[in-house]
C-alpha cells in the first residue's frame, strides 16, 4: 500500500562508500570462503531515498563479505512492480528475493509452487522479529516471506482544525466521529481528505468497520467461505454510507490520487483538510507533496479507528500490514542468509532512523526516531489484534472487488447490501 513514486535506478550507488550506510553484521559461517558463484536476482519497491540508498549498501557489503555472491537489484515503483512480478510469475520464473505483502497473492504463489519453504532455515532467528508482523507470511503454518516493516492505519488529523473546530480530543467512537465532522463543516473546514480515484484508501473505511462491528473473526470466516452477504458486513457498510452522506470529503475526491499535487496526501500537507485514515507513511507523503515539502509538522496527530456501538470488534485491534520478501523457488543459498542480514537488529535499527521503516525485530523497536512513528509503533505494542489489508489478505480478485465495490457504495452508485453480492460471487468464483 505504498504511495506511487518516480521509479529510479541504482546508476551512481555503486560508488558509495562503506562509512555511509555501512550496516554490517553479515550472516553466515563462510563469509570469507570463495564458495560457489551465485547470483540473487532482488526486486524491491523501495525505489527512492532514504531506502534506497541503504538497500543498495547492504547489497555491496555483503557482497564485500561473500565474494561469490553478486546482486542483480531492481528497484521499481509499486504498480509497476506489481505487474511486471504477474509477468514474469506466470512465466514461472520469480525473483529470487521479491518485495513482498504476504495474505492471499502470497498463498497463491505458495500453491503455485513459485516461492520457497524457508520455515526450516529461518527458524534460529525468527524468534527475534514481532509475531503480529510474521502472520501475513505464514501458510499453514510454514514461512514463506520475512516481513523487515509492519504498520497500522489510523487518522491522522490536524490539531488546529480539531482546535478551530471546538473538538477537545480526538472521538473514540463513531458517533463521534460523525458529530466532528458535523463540528469540522460547521467552521468551514473540509473534514476529510480522500483519494477516491485510486480506490484502496477508500476500503480502509469499510474495512475498519467491519472489524469495528463483527470483530476479525467476521472478516476470517469469510475469508474461508467466500460469504460477505451477512448482517455484520451490510451493517458496516450502513455506517460508512452514513460518513458519506455527510459529505465529509474534498471538492474533488472522486478523481483524487493519493500521492500527487493535489491529491489527498497534499490535502493534509498543505492543511487543507483535518483528516485522513492513512497508514504510518502518511507523514512523509504529506510533506512531500505539500507545496512546502515540510508538511504541518507538529500540527499533525493520530488516533485509532473509533469503536462502534454494540459491536464486536475492540478498540485495540488493528488494521494494517507491512513490507517484506519472500524467496523465489529456485533462489540460491545465498538468498535467505542475506535475508537474515536485513533482519539483523543493527541493520534493522538503522532503517528505523531512517524514519522509512517501522521495524520488526524487537531489539530495533527502541531506535525509532520519528515522534509519528513512535505513536504507531506504541499503538502497535498493545494491539490485541491485527488484520492484514483486505486487498493484500484476501486472493487478488476478491480483494479488487472489495476497492470497487466500496468505491461503488462511496460514489452512490450501490447500497451496502447490494456490493456485498457483488464481493460474494467473486469470492466464491475463487473456491
Amino acid at each position: 500500500m505504498t504511495a506511487p513514486v518516480s521509479r529510479r535506478s541504482l546508476l551512481g550507488l555503486a560508488g558509495l562508500g562503506t562509512s555511509a550506510f555501512l550496516l554490517g553484521g553479515c550472516g553466515g559461517d563462510d563469509s570469507d570462503s570463495p564458495g560457489t558463484p551465485q547470483t540473487v536476482k532482488w526486486w524491491h519497491i523501495q525505489n527512492t531515498e532514504p531506502m534506497l540508498p541503504v538497500w543498495a549498501d547492504l547489497a555491496r557489503v555483503y557482497s564485500g563479505r561473500h565474494p561469490n555472491v553478486t546482486f542483480e537489484i531492481e528497484p521499481l515503483e509499486n504498480e509497476v512492480f506489481k505487474t511486471e512480478l504477474a509477468e514474469i510469475t506466470k512465466k514461472g520464473t520469480p525473483p529470487d528475493l521479491f518485495q513482498s505483502w504476504g495474505g492471499g497473492l502470497l498463498q497463491q504463489q505458495v500453491e503455485a509452487g513459485l516461492v520457497k519453504d524457508i520455515t526450516a532455515e529461518v527458524e534460529p532467528w525468527i524468534g527475534q522479529l514481532l509475531p503480529a508482523a510474521l502472520q501475513p507470511y505464514t501458510i499453514d503454518g510454514r514461512i514463506y516471506g520475512i516481513p523487515f516493516d509492519v504498520g497500522m492505519t489510523g487518522f491522522w488529523y490536524n490539531r488546529d482544525h480539531f482546535s478551530d473546530a471546538g473538538i477537545t480530543s480526538p472521538p473514540t467512537t463513531w458517533a463521534g466521529l460523525l458529530e466532528a465532522v458535523g463540528k469540522l463543516k460547521a467552521r468551514g473546514i473540509t473534514p476529510i481528505a480522500l483519494a477516491g480515484k485510486d480506490k484502496w484508501p477508500g476500503h480502509f473505511y469499510w474495512a475498519y468497520l467491519a472489524m469495528r462491528v463483527g470483530g476479525l473473526e467476521a472478516l476470517r470466516v469469510a475469508g474461508e467461505t467466500g460469504n460477505f452477504d451477512t448482517p455484520e458486513f451490510v451493517a458496516a457498510g450502513e455506517r460508512l454510507k452514513e460518513l458519506v452522506d455527510l459529505k465529509p470529503f474534498q471538492r474533488n475526491w472522486r478523481s483524487a490520487e493519493y500521492g500527487t499535487a493535489d491529491g489527498q496526501g497534499a490535502a493534509m500537507g498543505n492543511g487543507e483538510a483535518a483528516m485522513e485514515l492513512m497508514g504510518q507513511w502518511a507523514p512523509s507523503i504529506q510533506a512531500s507533496s505539500s507545496n512546502s515539502k515540510l508538511g504541518i509538522g507538529n500540527q499533525l496527530g493520530f488516533f485509532t479507528f473509533p469503536t462502534v456501538e454494540g459491536g464486536k470488534g475492540a478498540a485495540t485491534d488493528a488494521f494494517g500490514g507491512g513490507n517484506g520478501f519472500a524467496v523465489g523457488r529456485d533462489a540460491p543459498p545465498a538468498t535467505v542468509d542475506f535475508l537474515r542480514m536485513l533482519l539483523r537488529s543493527e541493520n534493522q535499527r538503522r532503517a528505523a532512523e531512517t524514519g522509512a521503516v517501522l521495524p520488526t525485530n524487537l531489539a530495533a523497536v527502541g531506535r525509532i526516531k520519528d515522534p509519528n512513528n513512535q505513536v504507531v509503533a506504541a499503538h502497535l505494542a498493545v494491539a490485541t489484534g491485527f488484520q492484514l489489508y483486505l486487498d493484500q489478505a484476501y486472493p487478488p480478485a476478491v480483494g479488487q472487488q472489495v476497492n470497487n465495490s466500496v468505491a461503488e457504495l462511496m460514489i452512490g452508485r450501490k447500497r451496502p447490501d447490494q456490493i456485498l453480492k457483488d464481493i460474494t460471487a467473486v469470492a466464491k468464483s475463487q473456491q
